[in-house]
């Protein structure tokens, strides 16, 4: 066993001292050491729970052999970090997340690990370190929060965090009262779990069991349901067959585990986010996968959900019609079946079991919302590199559009523009210098465009950036522009008036502009030099590459 070196002969007798201080027996020394890499934290509402979670977790190790040891990591709320100077650490926290548990893992020499995420870096963070580390692993997350309730004159809505984004431009446009405000406010987020649509953190616990490094029901069991607790147990007892098995990450996270992934998100029409972190998983795990492969599964794959913020149903609701099985058993004829997963079936076998309870929250590929994956990557003289839209939360009448510029170089000086009013219909708000290294960090939009939402001008107005939106965000937002601005991406030579053409559709995005004309004007754009001097981002603009390698570092 890798604890071996910690734990066994005369040399390791100071090893065994420090480890019977923290409580272990003389015949622990003779059981793998398992690492429980819990994100718990009282700030992130995802992860309020989650020490429950790892104590389930810790009673099914020891029931299967193993001696239990938790451990914690950091965690950013998205949500709290948004539109101010903390969502710039968001995005680089998720490298930070996978070299602390490499050094945890590897300074305390566990023989496996029970990862414990939730949020939106946290999960791929830990699974880029898994892959990374190749020690037996599982995945359970602390699951959705379930969405909130608001009555009116007897009628009951569900709400989420992402109406209380929207309805603070109701508020600016006067179509709702401070009071009405805080009423949602109060009510949009009830407890525990991560945010209750298919945003971020939803979308890629969702991924991780379809790529099968969770047990069925990890990206849908909600946070306060007891299912959720037993499945953390089940986790800690599969740990030890995978254990005994040897069966690592990279045995389970290969080309076809990444590829069933993401057929399952375009399906889903899950954050675009995903597409980055995705991108970096496959990186960790030695897979080779590029941004035109995204288009390639979800030109085959239907859209067969609509959930918040395309639709009305939350977590909770595909949860109750069958989970991410039912989804994979509609969609198994683009899936890669004979896929391993960490339960010890196959995809095939989990597919054959599930069932399809509600086929308005699920849909089969005959009555699909659309005959094409919710996800796509646009190319084109803005984005030789690839840009990332979440088509299935575009408006009809904005899957083609062409309009003039309107260039901001951050989102705060966009956003004044917005609450202002001087956005006028037809634009194509343009927010540069926003990226990986130009933010740096790679910020979320949820501010602007849950703005241009909750003012009905989301159906009028495009918006474009080499940074990021989140997976709350609807309308033709179109993220990842790569070659970002900070590098010289053609993005950087836009002026206000320049004709931007979007065709979704078409999967294009352009400037009208020659070649010659983009050449010239980036010539005369200055070499960019971040503000930032000190400190991690700093370190981390330095060594971060671009959003379409998934915003890895350069090795």
């Amino acid at each position: 066993m890798k604890s071996d070196s910690v734990k066994s002969g005369a040399e390791r007798a100071p090893h065994r001292a420090l480890l019977r201080a923290v409580g272990c027996t003389r015949t622990d020394m003779d059981k793998p050491f398992i690492g429980i890499i819990n994100s718990f934290s009282e700030i992130v509402p995802g992860h309020i729970h989650l020490r429950d979670i790892a104590a389930s977790v810790k009673a099914g190790v020891r029931s299967g052999g193993g001696v239990p040891f938790e451990v914690n990591t950091i965690a950013v709320c998205d949500g709290i970090a948004m539109n101010h100077a903390g969502m710039k650490y968001s995005l680089p926290s998720r490298e930070l997340i996978a070299d602390s548990v490499e050094i945890l893992a590897e300074a305390h020499a566990f023989d496996a690990l029970v990862f414990i995420p939730n949020c939106d870096k946290i999960t791929p963070g830990m699974l880029m370190a898994a892959a990374r580390l190749n020690l037996p692993a599982i995945f359970v997350s602390g699951g959705p929060m379930l969405a909130g309730c608001i009555s009116d004159n007897d009628k009951t809505e569900k709400v989420d965090l992402s109406s209380v984004f929207e309805a603070v431009g109701q508020v600016v446009k006067g179509t709702m009262s401070e009071a009405e405000l805080q009423a949602l406010e109060e009510a949009a987020c009830p407890g525990a779990g991560s945010c209750s649509g298919m945003f971020t953190a939803n979308t890629m616990n969702c991924l991780t069991e379809a790529m099968g490094m969770g047990l069925p029901g990890n990206g849908t069991i909600p946070a306060v349901d007891s299912r959720r607790r037993q499945l953390a147990e089940e986790a800690g007892q599969q740990v030890m067959k995978l254990l005994a098995d040897n069966v690592r990450p990279r045995d389970i996270i290969t080309g076809d585990a990444i590829r069933n992934a993401f057929a399952v998100d375009v399906a889903l029409g899950g954050s675009t986010n995903s597409v980055l972190h995705m991108m970096a998983i496959a990186h960790e795990a030695g897979v080779d996968f590029s941004l035109a492969m995204v288009n390639e599964i979800s030109e085959h794959t239907p859209h067969l959900c609509r959930l918040r913020p395309a639709g009305d149903y939350h977590i909770e609701d595909l949860d109750r019609a069958g989970g991410i099985s039912a989804v994979m058993k509609e969609v198994k004829d683009g899936l890669k079946l004979d896929a391993k997963t960490v339960s010890g079936k196959v995809i095939a076998e989990i597919v054959a079991e599930a069932r399809v309870r509600d086929r308005d929250v699920i849909r089969s590929a005959g009555t699909a919302h659309s005959a094409t994956g919710g996800i796509a990557v646009l190319f084109g003289n803005l984005a030789p590199e690839g840009a990332v839209v979440k088509r299935s939360a575009v408006a009809p009448e904005m899957m083609v559009h062409q309009g003039p510029a309107r260039v901001f170089d951050s989102e705060e000086d966009a956003t004044e523009a917005i609450m202002n009013g001087a956005i006028k219909s037809g634009e194509v708000i343009v927010i540069r210098y926003e990226g990986p290294r130009g933010g740096p960090g790679m910020r979320e939009m949820l501010t602007p465009t849950s703005l241009l939402s909750g003012m009905g001008m989301d159906k009028e107005v495009a918006l474009i950036t080499d940074g990021r939106f989140s997976g709350a965000t609807r309308g033709a937002a179109i993220g990842h522009v790569s070659p970002e601005a900070a590098s010289g991406g053609p993005i950087a030579a836009l002026k206000d008036g320049d004709i931007i053409k979007i065709d979704i559709p078409g999967l294009k995005l352009d400037a009208d502009l020659g070649d010659q004309e983009i050449t010239d004007r980036l010539a005369d754009v200055p070499e960019f030099k971040s503000v930032v001097r000190t400190g991690y981002l700093r370190r981390y603009a330095e060594k971060v590459r671009s959003a379409s390698t998934g915003a890895v570092f350069a090795e």
